[in-house]
């Protein structure tokens, strides 16, 4: 855990505009170890999970966009009846589906920009510490659509991720990978635009943590 607490990496970058799922820039290799270590699964318990239960109930079917090794996942099927885990890379996906064969959680391999999944139909959607990952504010603008488009009316995009700091920035650029923070100033109203009713902003030691609701049918 000694060096990465001020890291929170993503499990990969994700792919510019135009490329395929297939296509994605990989993440450190000691990042992808470190997302897989138990340091990290106890990370999630002392820094996320306070946040997540004090958030309620996450209702009985949750998509999670970008899972990596499923420390996450493992947190959430505790918490929900269903789980879908959507990951972008292929061989994660893959040793996940392993890991949780005959659970409640089904692995996807796909894209948070453009998911297929059905509309109206997710109680909760969950993102951990990928979204500045992602090489634009433009595709991080489509996922936030396309969440909104999968969640149920009321329903919860619950959001951990990086603040844009000068240890975090420095980590990833010498490590080649694309950092990409939300601003707490304008996340608001990019949430807003992609058609979430309110959200609200927590930005503890290393990250802002953020839960987003969608409005009632109309």
């Amino acid at each position: 855990m000694s060096g990465y607490k001020g890291v929170m990496a993503s499990r990969s970058s994700y792919p510019a505009e135009g490329n395929t799922p297939a296509e994605f820039v990989p993440m450190h290799a000691d990042h992808l170890a470190f997302l897989a270590s138990d340091g990290w699964a106890e990370m999630l318990q002392a820094d996320l999970l306070p946040w997540l239960s004090a958030n309620g109930d996450l209702g009985d079917d949750v998509l999670e966009i970008g899972p990596g090794p499923g420390r996450t996942t493992d947190l959430l099927r505790e918490r929900a009846a269903h789980v879908t885990a959507l990951e972008l890379d292929r061989s994660l996906a893959d040793a996940l589906a392993a890991r949780l064969t005959e659970s409640n959680v089904d692995v996807v391999h796909g894209d948070g920009t453009d998911t297929g999944l059905e509309a109206n139909r997710f109680s909760s959607v969950t993102c951990f510490h990928m979204l500045h990952h992602m090489p634009t504010t433009e595709l991080q603008d489509r996922l936030f659509t396309e969440v909104c488009r999968v969640l149920r009316p009321g329903g919860s995009f619950l959001v951990a991720d990086a603040l844009d700091q000068d240890g975090v920035r420095t980590r990833h650029q010498e490590e080649g990978e694309t950092f990409v923070p939300l601003d707490p100033v304008t996340i608001q109203d990019r949430l807003h635009r992609a058609g979430f009713a309110e959200a609200a902003i927590d930005l503890g030691e290393y990250q802002l943590l953020l839960r987003a609701h969608k409005g009632p049918r109309s």
